[in-house]
């Protein structure tokens, strides 16, 4: 597979020379980064109720103190539909003070 010359299309490479089929539904998690709770909070709220995104885990990073909402949301990894998903995710991570830090996916166990 030929993936376009970015950060996703990168990730994307790394993931199918791993062997995941990209072809295939897939749970990504996209990461979503805030400095307090209470707009964390917000935005896990928010993204609940968002179709696209009904799965949300708030955590808090013991390293930085950053709260990080890990949005899940199950599609197949295309780059474009990928790029557009994190572009969305953003925009509404934004109203709420978040900002965007990347997606990941774990291959599911057969």
């Amino acid at each position: 597979m030929h993936f376009p010359d970015d950060e996703n299309g990168q990730l994307l490479a790394e993931i199918a020379d791993a062997g995941v089929d990209l072809t295939s539904m897939q749970t990504i998690d996209f990461y979503i980064l805030f400095e307090q709770k209470p707009e964390a909070e917000k935005f896990a709220k928010a993204i609940t109720s968002d179709e696209l995104a009904p799965s949300t885990e708030l955590t808090k990073c013991p390293d930085t103190g950053v709260w990080e909402v890990i949005t899940r949301v199950k599609m197949v990894p295309e780059h474009t539909l990928l790029s557009q998903t994190e572009q969305y995710l953003e925009s509404i991570a934004n109203g709420h003070n978040g900002y965007g830090d990347g997606w990941g996916l774990m291959a599911e166990e057969e």
